[in-house]
């Protein structure tokens, strides 16, 4: 078994470091910026030619009249990178996930305010549209709460000591979390065909970001009883269940209505903020000291 376990690890490590390799490499980050200038240019111009009746019927049918959903259109492709970025970090600390996840919040807030644009007439009028506006503040303010609350977040972390000194469990446990996020990045690959598929069938779909969210939140609570075999001890198992809480939050965030959302968000934030302060300042050395007899 414990054979069959190990073939396994070096299978999921096998696959999973080219892929991030591949993917965090600057030319590919160079490629995608190029990508997404030339969808932005070419949604507007696909607009624009549906407005003149440029288009074929069964295209015009899937191209809508505003030009600002091209604006929706781009920060929906780059939310989606951040969502594989968020994947491949899986395999590192839990706190660096979480933030990851707060990223990707305050990076949905953002689109959300873009994404009320499209409700506007051109041009644009205030009278009539208050409420939308409204919500453009509260989205637009909010994610720039939590940008700074991240930048907080970011700040006080520190290295935490492994409670293990073996090689071979810190390998085992680390290969685990990349195995699971190989199966999460198959899960979104399928999730976001499915998506497109439904789109241009004119089937009527849920926000697909807040059901891949939902299966973000199984997938921390499956870290945190992975993390426990390799880190018994209640101060990590607490602190790892705090972030995941943090997660649970961020989730209840999305599913809120406007204004409630921000709040939720910045709740979740702070938590993390204060999950990371509590671990630092009173449990470190206490992890370390049990660390130390081990």
């Amino acid at each position: 078994m414990y054979a069959f376990l190990n073939f396994i690890y070096e299978q999921c490590t096998f696959i999973f470091d080219p892929l991030h390799y591949y993917w965090e490499h600057e030319q590919m980050h160079k490629k995608i910026s190029v990508l997404l200038v030339l969808l932005f240019l070419g949604s507007l111009l696909v607009i624009e030619l549906k407005r003149h009746g440029l288009l074929p019927p069964f295209a015009a049918v899937l191209i809508p009249n505003n030009h600002f959903f091209a604006i929706q259109t781009a920060f929906t492709v780059v939310l989606i990178l951040e969502v594989v970025s968020l994947i491949f970090t899986l395999p590192c600390s839990f706190s660096r996930s979480v933030g990851k996840q707060f990223e990707i919040l305050s990076l949905i807030l953002m689109r959300n305010a873009f994404k009320e644009l499209s409700y506007l007439p051109e041009p644009i009028t205030f009278t009539g549209n208050e409420e939308a506006i409204y919500r453009i503040l509260s989205d637009g303010f909010g994610a720039l709460l939590l940008f700074a609350l991240l930048g907080v977040y970011y700040r006080i972390q520190t290295l935490h000591h492994e409670e293990t000194n073996k090689p071979e469990d810190l390998f085992s446990f680390v290969a685990a979390k990349k195995g699971i996020a190989l199966i999460l990045l198959g899960i979104f690959v399928y999730m976001g065909v499915k998506t497109i598929l439904q789109a241009v069938a004119g089937v009527p779909h849920p926000d697909f970001f807040h059901g891949f969210y939902t299966l973000l939140i199984i997938t921390d609570i499956l870290l945190v009883l992975i993390a426990q075999s390799f880190q018994p001890s209640f101060f990590a198992v607490f602190r790892n269940s705090g972030y995941a809480l943090s997660t649970l939050i961020i989730r209840l965030a999305l599913a809120a209505p406007a204004y409630f959302n921000i709040l939720l968000g910045v709740a979740a934030a702070v938590f993390g903020i204060a999950m990371t302060l509590i671990t630092n300042k009173l449990f470190t050395k206490q992890v370390q000291k049990r660390t130390d007899k081990c």
